[in-house]
């Protein structure tokens, strides 16, 4: 059987931005028969996420991602449908997931390698499990649980930078699930801007590509900030640092707009603003979601229960492969990928592969 893949043609370099270049689709064969302990499945759902940027690199800076090699098969979150086992506990038609899926029509797997997922818990919506009841939901509920320091009535205000991405618009509405009083986004557009407070529950937003975020953000927290989701670093960062009271915590999930340089993360901050930290006793620590993998099941419960009560809102920004490349389902991924890291989607980035879930 023939099928299609993308591999990484080159490397875009620390300090360059990837272009569609930096990958390449190949077809290849897939053979017929599948060892004992394997399954194939057809890819239905994939995930783009900022940290492949750094998986892009010969050195991904961390201990915990791998870089990916040239010329070979790209991965990450996926979704998909067994169509053969020769695995005990996987049967044809069981829906699995990866941490590590490769980015190809179809595949062999070892069926030890995957997760089985019960499409209940998501109303059928299976790429949610790559979302807001996946890695990225666990991301914002875990991080905010253990980082932010957050009890039911205590007043707290939070700002949540990339507030419109897979883990900010999830973030925002778990620290008012939580018990913040007050939720304050950050996003690049005026429709992120109207979502986060229309649909989300966000209580003000701030486009920081119009607007002045130091004024804006003293006028959308009064009594200054509490909690800090940090999605981006930079600028914006410094800004909502230098605003925040004292004893108040940031929760550092990502640093997107410093992933295309060559600095060390979490990238250090300003003297300036390393000193406001110090000074204000603000806590400031990498947050590893893989580090808590004990509050996993119970996480994935927890979010699926806010999703089914109508309480989490959960947005989503799908590339569809049938509708727009026809058989070159896979080439979407550059423009995906691109997309993502210059904050075109809404919510969590997906590549849908294949929609038919009958066998």
């Amino acid at each position: 059987m023939i099928v299609q893949r993308v591999v990484l043609n080159s490397r875009p370099g620390k300090n360059g931005n990837p272009v569609a270049e930096n990958f390449r689709m190949e077809e290849v064969y897939l053979p017929d028969n599948i060892n004992e302990g394997q399954v194939q499945v057809r890819t239905l759902y994939l995930s783009v996420d900022p940290y492949m940027r750094c998986r892009m690199n010969e050195d991904t800076g961390t201990d915990y991602i791998t870089p990916w090699q040239l010329s070979q098969v790209v991965d990450g979150g996926g979704i998909g449908i067994i169509e053969e086992s020769k695995h005990t506990n996987l049967t044809k038609g069981d829906f699995v997931t990866s941490f590590y899926w490769p980015w190809q029509t179809k595949v062999i797997l070892d069926g030890n390698s995957l997760e089985k997922v019960d499409p209940q818990l998501v109303d059928g919506h299976l790429s949610y499990f790559l979302g807001a009841i996946g890695m990225p939901g666990l991301t914002s509920l875990i991080g905010i649980q253990e980082k932010g320091h957050i009890t039911a009535g205590s007043n707290k205000t939070m700002v949540v930078s990339g507030a419109a991405g897979a883990c900010g618009s999830v973030a925002g509405q778990i620290g008012h699930f939580l018990g913040c009083s007050r939720v304050v986004g950050i996003c690049g557009t005026h429709e992120k801007c109207i979502l986060l407070t229309s649909e989300l529950g966000f209580d003000a937003a701030i486009n920081y590509k119009k607007d002045n975020v130091a004024e804006q953000l003293r006028e959308s927290c009064p009594a200054g900030v509490d909690v800090y989701f940090d999605n981006v670093g930079g600028n914006i960062s410094d800004t909502v640092i230098s605003q925040m009271n004292e004893n108040s915590h940031i929760i550092l999930c990502g640093q997107i707009s410093q992933y295309n340089k060559d600095v060390p993360y979490p990238p250090p901050l300003s003297p300036a603003i390393e000193a406001i930290q110090k000074e204000r006793n603000i806590t400031r620590e990498r947050f590893l979601v893989l580090n808590y993998k004990d509050k996993f099941e119970p996480g994935i419960l927890q979010l699926s229960q806010w999703f089914k009560e109508g309480k989490l809102k959960i947005k989503e920004t799908v590339i569809n492969g049938l509708e727009n490349m026809g058989d070159n389902l896979l080439s979407l991924f550059p423009a995906a990928f691109q997309s993502m890291m210059t904050g075109g989607n809404i919510g969590k980035q997906i590549v849908c592969i294949s929609e038919e879930i009958s066998l």
